[in-house]
């Protein structure tokens, strides 16, 4: 079943690539730009075939983790290719500057059309039903440790009430009841249920000044049963363009706060670690955070790529923006050196973030 969910997460992110690279495949072709290769995956060929009618040659390679859409004359420094008719220098710069952007631009439209569809075909969450609590996990040293609870535990009762589903308002019971606690009460008896079996312990919460309230140590997840209702073609089109739009507000900010204060460095990492987050949230979760995953991987490819970073499709959108500006091709050769530099930077990113991700995954 893993290696079924493995192939599950790489199917998605081919999905990606593919969708991203046919952006820009699509936009050169609809304004008449000559590609000469598109390409799934780098290094290697491992297929290839030529078009006949255009002459594109199409081509699956070994290592899929991307893919590229090649033009003719592309990063020529000594232009000796702008004398030939087909070369991508040769064409204005609105048509060279759609072809960059879509690709990104497939991405936002690809996360957009499957939130629609999931909408029309799942409807939006108008309610949700909670039961029992599981505890995630139990702090080490913590009042919940030193009585006996032990992550994966299922709560029953407390002292003898039900402490499923939600008690006042949104607080869910089993937390109000550890929070009704105070200095000088007999312990928290905890009924769990582990491994099949109904165990007792004993639990003596204290009092967090930070949260405000008596804790003992635990995350907890509670079982949730969502109820869905049926939505309009026009809800749903709202509804998908905002989830889209948190998503993507969601990725600008995080990563503002890893450039400027450096959090969730830990948490970066590439494909490997793309394919195990993929993997691991759809075997827990399902088909619905497979499809979140999509949506949210999809924006943030969009977005990223969109960064005016030699090497990616934003940066040459701003070559050609400036290029609109003075009228006239900047220096080839400066830009031809720039984008090489910067896909090489990247490479070795990527080479760095593998290696990382490979060892977060044995240990």
């Amino acid at each position: 079943m893993t290696v079924l969910y493995v192939l599950a997460a790489l199917v998605l992110l081919g999905i990606l690539i593919v969708v991203h690279e046919g952006g820009h495949f699509l936009a050169a072709r609809l304004t008449g730009i000559p590609v000469r290769e598109f390409s799934i995956g780098f290094g290697p060929l491992i297929y290839k075939h030529e078009g006949k009618k255009h002459g594109t040659l199409f081509s699956l390679r070994l290592i899929p983790a991307g893919g590229f859409c090649a033009f003719y004359g592309e990063d020529d420094p000594d232009e000796k290719s702008q004398e030939d008719p087909r070369a991508f220098g040769r064409a204005p710069v609105w048509k060279r500057a759609l072809t960059v952007f879509m690709g990104p631009g497939m991405n936002f439209i690809l996360a957009l059309v499957v939130a629609f569809c999931f909408y029309l075909a799942g409807g939006e969450i108008t309610g949700a039903e909670y039961g029992r609590c599981s505890l995630v996990s139990v702090a080490e040293n913590s009042a919940a440790a030193q009585g006996g609870l032990e992550a994966g535990d299922v709560v029953l009762e407390i002292n003898g009430e039900d402490a499923s589903g939600l008690g006042t308002g949104e607080n869910l019971r089993l937390t109000e009841l550890i929070a009704a606690y105070q200095e000088g009460d007999a312990p928290l008896s905890f009924l769990v249920e582990r491994n099949g079996e109904k165990v007792t312990c004993e639990v003596t919460p204290s009092y967090d000044a930070a949260e405000g309230r008596m804790m003992v140590g635990i995350v907890i997840q509670p079982e949730v049963s969502y109820v869905y209702s049926p939505v309009t073609l026009g809800r749903a089109a709202s509804l998908s363009a905002s989830y889209c739009w948190d998503a993507g507000t969601a990725i600008w900010t995080s990563l503002g706060n890893l450039v400027t204060k450096g959090e969730g460095l830990e948490n970066t990492g590439g494909p490997v670690r793309i394919i195990q987050t993929i993997t691991e949230e759809t075997k827990a979760y399902g088909f619905e955070a497979y499809i979140s995953l999509l949506i949210l991987i999809s924006v943030n490819l969009g977005l990223m790529n969109l960064l005016p970073i030699p090497g990616l499709d934003g940066s040459r959108i701003l070559f050609l923006l400036a290029e609109a500006v003075m009228r006239r091709p900047l220096n080839r050769k400066v830009e031809a050196t720039i984008q090489t530099a910067g896909l090489f930077l990247l490479m070795g990113l990527f080479a760095v973030l593998t290696y990382r991700d490979i060892l977060h995954l044995f240990q």
